[in-house]
This record gives C-alpha cells, structure tokens and sequence, in this order.
C-alpha cells in the first residue's frame, strides 16, 4: 500500500483547525457518557427491565468499536475530512432517533448510530498529521487525542445539569446541537487533505473484524449479567477467537487490507497499542467509581451525599486538567520523546490511584485525585498518536490511529465489565437496596493501578527513538524553526522552494518520504522559501513540495552524508539529485 496525492496542491492549515478538529472529537466523546447521569432511571424511563436497558450503553460502545478502525480506513482512501463530516452526521441522525422515542429499541437503534461517530477521532488525527507542520503537529494530536476523556469528563456535569432539570430527551437534542455545530465548523475550517492510499476498500476484512469484534466486546459487556461461565458467555469467547484467527488469515492474504497486520505486529506499534488497552481500563475505573462515591448517601458510613451535578462538578477536573496538559505534553515530547511522556503519564496515573486509595473521605479530596489522575491520563492519552504516526506509513495514518482508538474501547470496555463486577459482588443491601461498599471501590482502585503497572512495563520495552534525527525546537514561529533547524541539523536535506523566475514561496508544505513510501518528515518553507528536513539515514527518498497557486514537484534525492542544499523549483517536472 503506497501513498499517492490528488492533483489539486496542498491547502494551508488555518489557526482554527486545530481547535475545530479537537472540538469534534470532544463533541463525539460526549456520546460515550451521555447517560451517565441517569442510568439508573433508564428501566422506568423506557418501561424496560434493567438487563435490557443496559443495551442503550453497550450498543454504543460497541458500534463505536467497530467503526473506529473502519472509518480511519476509508478516510485514508476517500478523503479524511469526508469520512469525518459523514461520521458526525451519522451521529446527529442517532442523537435525533433517540429524542424523538421512549421507547427501548429505537433509543438503541440511536445509540448505536451516534457510536459510529467514535471514528472522528483517528480521522482528525490523520488530518493533523496530513496538513500541520511538524512544529505543531506534536501539541495538536495530544489535544485531538485527549479530546476522548476531555468530551467524557466534561459531558458529566453538563448532561447531570440538564437530566436534573430538564426532561431527559433534551440531552439528545442537545447532542444533536452539538453535531450540527461541529458539521458547520469542519466545513468552514477544516481543508480536504491532498493525501491517499492507493487500493480498494477491503470488505470482507471489515465485515471480518466487525463479528469479531462484537463477539469478543458483548460477553465483556453483559458477563456480569449473563455469568462469566455460563455457555453464552463462554461460546461468544470461543467464536470471537475463531472469527478473528480467521480474519488474520484473510488480512495477511490480500493486497490492500484493512489492517495492515504486519505493520501492527511491529515491535513498537503492538507495544503501544497494548499500553492503550491499559490506559482505557485506568480511565473508565475512576468514572465508574468517584460518581457513585459522591452520590451514596451519608447513611452508609463512607457515601459523601452529594447531589448529581456536584458530584459531576467534582469529577469535571478530570477532563479539563487531560485538555490543559496537551501544551505540557508538546513541551516535555519535543525534548525527551513520546515514549517517555507515556511513561511519565502512567507514573502520574499510579500515583494518582494510590494516593486516591486514602483520599475518599470528603468532595475535596476527590477533586483532588480528579486532577492528578487527569493530569497523567492527559499526558498518557496525548503520547499515543505520536508513537503510532511515528512507525506506520503516512498512508496508513487513519487506519492505524483508529485501531489504536479501538484498543482504548476494549480497555473502556474490559474495564466497565471488571469493575461493574466487583461492585456487584461486593455489594450490600441498605434500605432494601444493594449498594456499592468502600471495600468495592478501593478493590476497583487497586485493579486500575495493577492495570497501569502492566502499561508501565509495556511503555518501558518500547525502543527508544533515534534522538540524532529529531533536532529539538524552540522557535516562536514556524518560519523561526525553520530557520532554527537549517541551523541545526546536521545530516538531512535543504535548500529553497522556488517558483516562477526563480522567485522563492513561503509556506509551500515539503513532505520527505521515505523507500517504503512512508512519511519521513514534514514542514513549511519559511518566507525565504528555505526548508530543512532531517533524514533518520543515509538512502534515497522522495521530497515532494506542494504550494497554493503552483503544480507539484517531487524529486527522488539520495542522501550520502554530505549536507548540499536541494532546491525544489515547482515550475519544473520532477528529477533525481544526490546530496
């Protein structure tokens, strides 16, 4: 699989896309917590017993496991910025279902659409990646990644707000809003990326994966209600092996696939992708467990007896201290590397958790374990996407960030089964009532921070990148790193953009792509129209320069070791060069 361009040139990024894409990733992260609040009224809600009305949440997490993967796909054949409007659509056309009905399976039938918009997050990622320098490209996917536990963190409050004081309907109608406006924004704001792989859409893989996947995540979901060795339960487990052995199969054998299961079975991208699984499981246990310990009532000896939009005020520093940290990631990254802000991340976690383990005595002290466990969640979430986009090929940006997307819904998902389980278990009956114990939710607590410990060893086998080929940057402007690093680097390619008569062009995006077809490095020329790319090692590549208002111009370069300039004239064809 290869990457190719359109033919129109390479739109300018606007201030505003950064900020855009991340509000529709926190638009779509909403749709995860929406129901929170009002869970446990949602059997009278829609006249249903409590095992059924728990489908209104596992259809969407199961939906939004499913498209996640899909979506990032067919945004890297058809267009990012398409596949993202179509998602957020998608999810006002639920949101709009499920207001309009009280009724159980048309609110599923919602639900499960608005999940589908999960595959806005790896798309958005993949545009960044697509259209930003790399000066902003580091701070910009930390936000775009965060925006999952910002939207869910933040949606707490709001959605509690409106349920207490608004008939409950009113939160899909709001969600809607929310969609249209995201819509709207993305149209103004958000350019087409030039880039696509080349191939065809692999669906069989899709519908491959799709079973599978449902098969592994509904068990994980309703275990708790169905019995984790009752023969549904165990023959979903079985079945979900041998659809996914088999999709693996299919994958390896054809030319264009879904996944691309050699790429994924990199050392450094399998690593990540299982610390994202342990991540999702440390996120989703303090939203399970601070909510309910805020809400109990000071009767049982330890509930706090606070009010739903309290305890959703309370809980709210989770999401704003994960969307505050992304400035903070960008810093420590460009200095020390995303491997080392997620193990930084995962350190912040697991002090979080066992300092929280004696802090569940009064409303502060869960503010408090809010804001540590946001912070480091924040710097954990945000360091994901660097290390993906980092080892897959720039083709493969959308499909590969939204497979990593996914294995943060498994860990959501194991993580609510896990947890829903032992407060279950641990539970004791009060007024005629069971609920949840301080034993239950200290047990929850522990089984975060042995999650976060497996991650920790995962981050530490992570291989450590090449510090030679990432010159460190700390220019105020992109023009300024630009100048900054031709004065910097020290093996790579420079030189000038030049157009018409020799004259130079600013901001013309000049992308290094490598012989395996993967995007090496990025930036913009600077107003001189200088550019300077470092090369990780000696061998021939690709620069390909694009501006608004000139034709394309790719020249195949090899690099020897010597530093001679490149200059990319745009009103010329392509040619071969050695620097």
């Amino acid at each position: 699989m290869t990457l190719t361009t359109t033919d129109r040139p390479a739109p300018s990024a606007s201030g505003a896309l950064v900020p855009v894409l991340a509000f529709a990733g926190i638009v779509v992260a909403v749709m995860q917590t929406l129901l929170v609040p009002v869970i446990k009224d949602l059997p009278q809600l829609l006249d249903t017993a409590p095992s059924n009305a728990t489908w209104v949440l596992t259809s969407t997490l199961l939906s939004g496991a499913v498209a996640t993967p899909i979506m990032g796909r067919l945004g890297d054949l058809y267009g990012k910025r398409r596949m993202l409007i179509a998602s957020l659509a998608v999810m006002v056309v639920g949101a709009l279902v499920s207001a309009l009905t009280s009724t159980l399976l048309p609110v599923i039938v919602g639900r499960t659409l608005q999940g589908f918009a999960m595959g806005a997050i790896p798309l958005g990622i993949g545009l960044m990646r697509d259209m930003l320098p790399r000066e902003r490209l580091g701070s910009a996917m930390a936000l775009m990644s965060s925006s999952i536990g910002v939207g869910g963190g933040l949606a707490l409050p709001a959605a509690a707000l409106v349920a207490q004081h608004a008939n409950w309907h009113a939160l899909f109608y709001g969600a809607a809003g929310l969609g249209v406006l995201s819509i709207v924004l993305t149209l103004l704001v958000v350019p087409e990326s030039p880039m696509r792989a080349r191939g065809s859409f692999d669906l069989l893989g899709a519908l491959g994966l799709s079973a599978g996947l449902v098969l592994l995540l509904l068990p994980v979901t309703k275990g708790s209600d169905w019995g984790w060795s009752s023969g549904r339960t165990l023959g979903m487990f079985a079945a979900a092996l041998v659809v996914l052995v088999l999709w693996g199969v299919l994958e390896l054998r054809v030319k264009a696939p879904l996944v691309d299961l050699r790429t994924t079975a990199r050392r450094e991208v399998l690593l990540t992708n299982l610390a994202s699984i342990m991540v999702g499981v440390s996120f989703y246990v303090v939203s399970l467990v601070l909510p309910q310990l805020l809400q109990l009532p000071e009767a049982t000896g330890y509930g706090l007896g606070r009010s739903m939009v309290v305890a959703g005020l309370c809980v709210a520093p989770l999401g704003l201290t994960m969307m505050f940290t992304a400035p903070l990631y960008a810093r420590l990254s460009t200095r020390y590397g995303p491997k080392v802000t997620l193990i930084l991340g995962l350190l912040v976690i697991a002090a979080g958790y066992g300092g929280g383990l004696g802090l569940m005595d009064a409303a502060w002290q869960t503010v408090v374990t809010s804001v540590v466990l946001g912070a480091g969640i924040g710097l954990a979430y945000s360091s994901l996407p660097a290390l993906i986009v980092g080892a897959v090929p720039a083709s493969e940006t959308g499909a590969a960030n939204g497979l990593n997307t996914l294995m943060r819904s498994i860990g959501t998902s194991v993580s609510s089964a896990v947890i829903g389980m032992v407060l279950a278990n641990t539970a004791r009956p009060v007024g005629g009532v069971a609920v949840p114990t301080m034993h239950g939710f200290r047990v929850s607590f522990l089984i975060a921070t042995a999650a976060v410990a497996l991650g920790l060893v995962l981050a530490l086998c992570l291989p450590s990148p090449n510090r030679s080929a990432r010159p460190q940057l700390r220019a105020s402007s992109e023009e300024d790193a630009n100048l900054e690093r031709a004065q910097e680097v020290l093996r790579g390619f420079r030189g000038r953009v030049l157009g018409a008569d020799g004259a130079p062009v600013p901001r013309a995006k000049v992308t290094l792509i490598d012989r395996r077809g993967r995007q090496a490095g990025a930036t913009l020329s600077a107003a001189d129209g200088s550019y300077a790319l470092a090369v990780p090692a000696e061998g021939p590549y690709v620069l390909a320069a694009r501006a608004t208002g000139h034709g394309p111009h790719a020249s195949a370069a090899t690099h020897t070791g010597d530093d001679r300039p490149v200059d990319l004239d745009l009103s010329l064809p392509g040619e071969t060069v050695t620097a």
